[in-house]
């Protein structure tokens, strides 16, 4: 027998970081939800507006509490299966410090509106290189782990925890792709139609492999664990974790049905996501068939509680997605905030219980004594549960709410409702979604007091004696797959082949097939003044509540004009089609509102919004009308577009600042019927930019 120990202290500050951080990640929720409400939320201030702090929500919660969440349970959990330390006390605390580095960078770049204009890969380009190395080194540190390890089998929740590090880090780097104007300004590699494909495939998988594989993994040891029963079956376990990473990776064009993506890779993603279920479920019914007689135990054990609930949010959640992805559902559904209810029951519910669950299993470990209350932590679940289900339950109705009223016509054939009706009808659902969130976090601060308790009343170990046989060199015998988990390093190059494919035959024949994004000769590029509006326009995060996709809907072509075609988005570095309209969608904006008007009505409505929209819950852009265009950047920016494939002639950088100000006195020309501007604001370049959208093609 060798003894060795467990580190159990990296363990411990990768679960504290996830608590301290999944409270701010959860009251910067609440103040945007609220901000939906009370549009004085956003306090008048450009670094606390909506469009800037949302991001912001987005990546605490995924990145700095489910993270450091994830990277506890996988320390904690993978030392035990595998008999052995970490592999390294070094690279262990150099990931802990990276990633708590890499999350302040976050926490500080995105409210400067620092971002790339990626929903869930918002953080600019030093950040991702980053991410990258930090990953490597848990990568490193977790195979190192597997390698040096005492037991020869492995077992399945190490399987979950290699798939992770694997697809994570494929999808990070292709996803990232960018080319750099500066530092922390970059444009993405990708363009239009292909940006969005590629988006959305790292997108729809960071879902799957950052939120949902690691958290498999975790449940099929802690559940086990915790009920005191074996896992239910070893064959579906091995049937759950193949069929789901191969399946996965196809599944992200269902984010984009009835866009300008190829149909045939819109059917591809509603295909696989029908197939997902049975894996999803698979998953699910092997967790909560592992409790097949220990179902009084839940009924006393807070731990438990915690995870029947998330692994049933997971079925439910991975249900929902699927029936999400049929066209005739998506066509209800996307835009709206039933789209919000469905995340937040996969992220309170299936994340959020799961990580409240293996924490009070964990810290009375560690710390040598038991909970400090039972009752206490059945108080938290049954309020968390609450909060859950006051949250999700209103934007069920508001996203029905939304799609029908938008849908709907009169006797004669026009539509019925403006957006902004839709908009008002819907406010007092987003007022309870506020309070379930808040009920919510009451019910964390619960679990804090609770934890606070324990760890006092035990005494911390931080090096956790153990001892087993070492690992004999010997032939494996057994199944296909009892060899297979013997020999790490041909298990993980099968993980990569399987979760590579589906990518490839994706994104592939949408780069090289031409006639995948056919051309249309009038689509020219975006002149100097039209770029530095679209950045503020990413700056300001407006792509979170307005899309740029007019679907081929009669309601939406009525609404907004013509549907939106592949070839209009050439030469958009990042794509902005959007995911939620908390707003209306902006791709005819110019054609909408043309001439002096518009801009003047453009003018209004950044400055103050109820006057020219009454009952707008958009907050104010008032420093936009003090803040100057950075002419110094113009041909940086143009630079570097050319150098990911946007045609502007050689030298054009040297004169842009001249056509620049060409094209904002025409902007301060026609302001000058009712407002006197300097033509160098930035307001000036987001009106220009506005009045550009959807003019490239000719429509009735």
């Amino acid at each position: 027998m060798e003894k060795f120990s467990y580190d159990n202290k990296i363990v411990k500050y990768f679960l504290m970081a996830s608590i301290v951080f999944g409270f701010v990640g959860m009251l910067v929720g609440l103040t945007v939800a609220l901000q939906l409400y009370w549009p004085q939320l956003n306090f008048n201030l450009q670094y606390t507006t909506f469009g800037r702090i949302r991001p912001l929500h987005t990546n605490a919660v995924i990145f700095a509490f489910v993270g450091n969440a994830m990277f506890a349970g996988v320390y904690y959990s993978m030392q035990r299966l595998l008999k052995a330390r970490l592999f390294s006390d070094k690279l262990s605390w150099i990931h802990f410090w990276g990633w708590q580095l890499i999350i302040l960078a976050a926490a500080i770049t995105l409210p400067l509106g620092l971002s790339s204009g990626k929903e869930y890969a918002e953080l600019e380009w030093p950040i991702d290189i980053a991410i990258a190395l930090v990953w490597v080194v848990f990568g490193i540190n977790m195979i190192g782990t597997i390698i040096k390890r005492r037991e020869r089998h492995m077992y399945v929740a190490i399987w979950f925890y290699i798939a992770t590090f694997i697809t994570v880090a494929v999808l990070h780097i292709v996803n990232s792709f960018a080319m750099p104007v500066m530092l922390f300004k970059s444009y993405s590699w990708y363009a239009g139609v292909q940006d969005a494909l590629v988006q959305w495939w790292y997108g729809h998988n960071a879902v799957a492999f950052f939120l949902t594989t690691p958290f498999l993994g975790i449940m099929y040891y802690f559940l086990p664990k915790a009920a005191n029963r074996p896992v239910y079956s070893y064959k579906l376990s091995i049937i759950h974790f193949w069929s789901l990473i191969f399946i996965y990776i196809w599944a992200g064009p269902h984010h984009l049905l009835y866009t300008s993506l190829p149909d045939w890779a819109q059917s591809l993603g509603v295909v696989f996501s029908i197939m997902l279920i049975a894996p999803s479920w698979g998953g699910m019914l092997n967790g909560l068939l592992t409790l097949r007689g220990a179902w009084d135990r839940v009924r006393e054990d807070p731990v438990l509680k915690f995870m029947v609930v998330a692994v049933t949010a997971y079925g439910m959640a991975t249900l929902e997605g699927p029936l999400l992805s049929l066209k005739n559902v998506n066509g209800i559904a996307h835009f709206t905030d039933w789209i919000i209810a469905h995340v937040h029951i996969g992220g309170l519910g299936w994340n959020g219980f799961m990580i409240f669950g293996i924490a009070y299993w964990m810290v009375p470990k560690m710390f040598g004594t038991t909970l400090y209350s039972r009752s206490m932590a059945n108080t938290h679940f049954w309020i968390a549960t609450l909060g859950i289900i006051i949250y999700a339950l209103p934007m069920y109705v508001a996203g029905i709410v939304q799609s029908l009223m938008w849908k709907q016509f009169s006797t004669e054939g026009t539509l019925v409702y403006s957006f902004l009706e839709t908009v008002e009808s819907i406010k007092p659902m987003y007022l309870m979604r506020g309070i379930g969130g808040a009920l919510y976090i009451v019910g964390a601060v619960f679990m804090v007091v609770n934890i606070i308790k324990t760890m006092k009343q035990g005494s911390f170990i931080a090096n956790e004696e153990a001892e087993a046989p070492a690992l004999e060199k010997k032939k494996v015998t057994g199944t296909t797959h009892r060899i297979l988990e013997s020999k790490p390093v041909l298990f993980t190059v099968l993980t990569l082949v399987a979760i590579l494919i589906g990518g490839i035959l994706e994104l592939v024949p949408t780069f090289l097939v031409k006639s995948n994004v056919p051309t249309i000769a009038a689509v020219k590029p975006y002149t100097p003044l039209e770029l530095h509006g679209r950045d503020i326009y990413i700056r300001e995060g407006c792509n979170n509540c307005h899309s740029q996709m007019v679907r081929p809907f009669r309601s939406e072509v009525s609404r907004y004009g013509e549907y939106s075609k592949a070839g209009e988005f050439v030469y958009d570095h990042p794509f902005l089609w959007g995911s939620k309209r908390t707003g209306p969608d902006l791709h005819r904006e110019g054609i909408i509102k043309s001439g002096s008007s518009g801009a003047i009505w453009h003018y209004d409505h950044m400055y103050e919004p109820s006057t020219t929209s009454s009952g707008s819950i958009m907050p104010a852009y008032k420093w936009l009308y003090d803040q100057n265009i950075d002419l110094e950047m113009t041909p940086k920016m143009i630079s570097a577009l050319r150098k990911v494939g946007v045609p502007y002639a050689e030298g054009y950088e040297d004169i842009a600042n001249e056509e620049l100000e060409k094209q904002a006195q025409t902007i301060v020309d026609e302001l000058s019927s009712k407002y006197s501007i300097d033509k160098d604001k930035e307001i000036v370049a987001l009106i220009a930019y506005l009045k550009r959208l959807g003019t490239d093609i000719t429509v009735k």
